[in-house]
Parts: C-alpha cells; sequence; structure tokens
C-alpha cells in the first residue's frame, strides 16, 4: 500500500472512529421514547461506554507489542459494529449494555493503535490532522442519525 492511500486509509479509520461519538446524543431523545426512561439514563450508557474504552486503552500497549497493529484495527473495527448493530436492534434498555462493551472495547483499542502507528511512523503534522479527522465524524454523525431518524418514521 502507498503511504499516501495509507494514510488516507487512516484518516478513515480517524472518521468512523468519531462518527459514533455523537450518535447516542442526538439519537437520545427517540430512544428514551422506546424504551420509556428518563432522559439521564444515556449517561449510565455513555459511562459504560466511557468505561470499556479506558479499560481497552489501558490494555493496548501489552496488545500492540503482541499483535500487529493491523489486526487490532481489524478486531477493533469489527467490535465497534458489532456494538452499534447491537444498539440498533435493542429492545430493551438494558440491551444497551450489554452492546456498550465491545463498542467501547474497539473503540479504545482502534484509537490507541492507530495513534501509537501514527506517533512512530508520521509526523506531528500527521497527528494533528489525524484528529481533526475524528472531529469531522464527531461533527457529521448528528446529520446522519437525523437522516434516519427521519426516514425511520
Amino acid at each position: 500500500m502507498t503511504a499516501s492511500l495509507l494514510i488516507a486509509v487512516i484518516y478513515l479509520i480517524f472518521i468512523s472512529l468519531g462518527l459514533p461519538d455523537s450518535l447516542l446524543g442526538s439519537g437520545w431523545p427517540t430512544m428514551q421514547m422506546y424504551f420509556d426512561v428518563p432522559s439521564s439514563y444515556a449517561g449510565y450508557v455513555s459511562m459504560t461506554i466511557s468505561f470499556m474504552t479506558i479499560i481497552s486503552a489501558l490494555m493496548s500497549p501489552k496488545l500492540i507489542s503482541r499483535i500487529h497493529t493491523k489486526w487490532i484495527v481489524i478486531c477493533s473495527i469489527l467490535l465497534t459494529i458489532f456494538g452499534l448493530c447491537g444498539f440498533s436492534v435493542s429492545s430493551k434498555y438494558w440491551m444497551l449494555f450489554i452492546f456498550a462493551v465491545p463498542y467501547g472495547l474497539g473503540a479504545g483499542a482502534i484509537d490507541s493503535a492507530v495513534n501509537h502507528y501514527v506517533a512512530n511512523n508520521y509526523s506531528g503534522s500527521v497527528m494533528n490532522f489525524l484528529h481533526c479527522f475524528y472531529g469531522v465524524g464527531a461533527v457529521i454523525s448528528p446529520n446522519i442519525m437525523a437522516a434516519a431518524l427521519r426516514t425511520a418514521r
């Protein structure tokens, strides 16, 4: 893979890493009505995701030293997809916690692994742009959620 294609893929990974981070907040008003829970309950799901992300990030140095970055990225993407798909099919509030675990673990591992790879192989400006692309994903995801909710009704 050429260097510019690899960097483009890495930027796409960080856009996709930012996408789900603002989905819970933008989708919660509809989810809250569906699950018939108070609005504060979104915080518990968010804390579960954050806790699992922290656990994953803390485990990542050992993981990175034992497993090639591409396999961490592939497995993390699959965990994140599983968690997000699980959110979309959850019929009970408690199910969100089950799917928050793989989502959080995947998000933490991919973040750490790609940051480590970029820090060791590219300049600081590439790292800065990497985190800008995370922001791009976080900014556009509420629009994606709005479009999905509009078409679902």
